[in-house]
């Protein structure tokens, strides 16, 4: 391989990790305290959910993603409406 080549070759860090379909999805129980933290900093910083994770002890960006995704996405209302229903019961 000439030098060109070597410098365009990309090392991964992690291993690649299996993607979940949004379907299979849990539903992310936070707290109200939580949900009032996320809602203020998503609208100060938008989407960085790194950045966001980093305010709430114990939660990843990943799980706080997955919550405001669930939460605000037109997708997920009738598994809302589920959850809800069966929290009821």
């Amino acid at each position: 391989m000439d030098k060109c080549r070597q410098k365009q070759i990309k090392i991964r860090k992690y291993p690649l990790c299996e993607e979940v379909s949004s379907i299979e999805w849990e539903f992310v129980n936070m707290t109200d305290q939580e949900e009032d933290i996320i809602n203020r900093m998503h609208k100060l910083v938008g989407d960085r959910w790194g950045l966001i994770a980093g305010r709430l002890p114990g939660r990843k960006a990943e799980e706080i993603e997955r919550f405001w995704l669930m939460r605000n996405s037109d997708n997920f209302t009738d598994k809302r409406k589920e959850y809800h229903r069966r929290q009821k019961s």
